[in-house]
């Protein structure tokens, strides 16, 4: 298959791997963002190829994860509404609140109804007048024009009984306060290929000058990450900062300029706080006041829920690459993907359930 299967060979694998050995003569911390990228060097055994001097980190582009324990118990606390469809991607509905999760609220009779795109809940919509329905809108720039255009259909269309719940987040605030804080160790950055096919890799580039630290847009699958790998050895070993895009057959510098308007259009950059991390300046979308009508959070007043997070989980240490899963106590006993006490363990993007599912305890 083009585009998939020349990027799972062993042999361009192996290649690269060796042409990594050959320039790395230091130690490196490097961090892939995405945790689809973790799931890939996790299934493959990405990590085995490289030599011991380079440190895979992983990051906290899991949309999932990172979405606020309290943004869930919102959720929860409209899907349990009898006059509410709660609609959103599968992934949300097993992510633990404070006390259930999305499915549990539909064990017991809450409409939670699993969709495969956001203009699937505004049909729901207009075929439920009667009802209120909300789509959870989460994850980063990848998934937000989707979500964008459902807000600007339904109000096109005049459909005033639709409404999301909007927990967006930005990927170069979040590398920014990775890079800023005390216990960083991050000496360079595989940036996610999907977000940069929305967003182009612009805003990246004064981030690398600032912080003197090599980002390289990566796709996702091995011989993709290898890639990514090796070029950023080969900065670091130049000692070069530069941003450069390995991921070329999907990525421009500009990005999706139709997808970025439109997000311009319904979208204002907004503080937002990340789950385990805390709140990030400019690092998340939300409504525009103009479309407040379609905001759930102000339409059921549940803008001041406030709760904490269990303190036995270290999502936000591992969200932050200080600590990797297995240094978790309750990794694989307390916290399972059937028991999660975090995000991380359940979402199909999340590095617990990587390292859970693939063996690495």
């Amino acid at each position: 298959m083009k585009y998939v299967d020349e990027f799972r060979n062993l042999d361009a694998a192996k290649s690269i791997a060796d042409k990594i050995r050959a320039i790395t003569k230091h130690k490196w911390n490097i961090m892939e963002i995405c945790g689809g990228q973790t799931h890939t060097i996790m299934k493959y055994n990405v990590e085995e190829l490289l030599p011991p001097e380079i440190n895979l980190i992983h990051g906290p582009g899991c949309p999932v994860c990172v979405t606020p324990l309290e943004l869930i118990d919102k959720a929860i606390n409209i899907a349990s509404r009898a006059d509410v469809i709660f609609t959103s991607f599968g992934d949300m509905l097993r992510v633990p609140g404070s006390k259930m999760d999305l499915l549990a609220v539909k064990a017991i009779g809450g409409n939670v109804k699993m969709v495969y795109s956001p203009l699937d809940a505004v049909k729901i919509a207009e075929q439920n007048p009667d009802k209120k329905v909300v789509f959870f809108a989460v994850g980063f720039e990848t998934t937000a024009p989707a979500n964008a255009m459902s807000v600007f259909e339904a109000s096109k269309r005049g459909i005033k009984n639709y409404s999301i719940l909007c927990s967006h987040v930005l990927v170069p605030p979040a590398i920014e306060a990775l890079l800023s804080s005390k216990d960083n160790l991050i000496q360079g950055f595989l940036a996610a290929g999907h977000v940069c096919t929305v967003m182009g890799y612009e805003d990246y580039i004064p981030l690398s000058r600032r912080y003197k630290i090599p980002i390289v847009v990566t796709g996702f699958e091995p011989v993709d990450i290898l890639q990514g790998i090796f070029m950023t050895v080969k900065q670091l070993e130049e000692k070069r900062f530069e941003v450069e895009n390995q991921y070329s057959r999907v990525v421009t510098k500009q990005g999706n300029i139709a997808a970025k308007n439109l997000l311009n259009e319904i979208f204002d950059v907004v503080d937002r706080k990340w789950r385990g991390i805390g709140t990030i300046p400019k690092s998340g979308f939300g409504l525009k006041e103009k479309y407040a009508g379609y905001d759930a959070e102000k339409i059921f007043s549940l803008e001041n829920i406030i709760v904490e997070e269990s303190p036995l989980c270290i999502a936000g240490l591992v969200l932050q690459g200080l600590k990797k899963p297995m240094e978790c106590s309750q990794f694989g006993k307390t916290c399972t993907p059937e028991n999660p006490l975090g995000a991380p363990m359940v979402s199909s993007e999340g590095a617990c359930a990587a390292y859970f599912h693939y063996g690495k305890r």
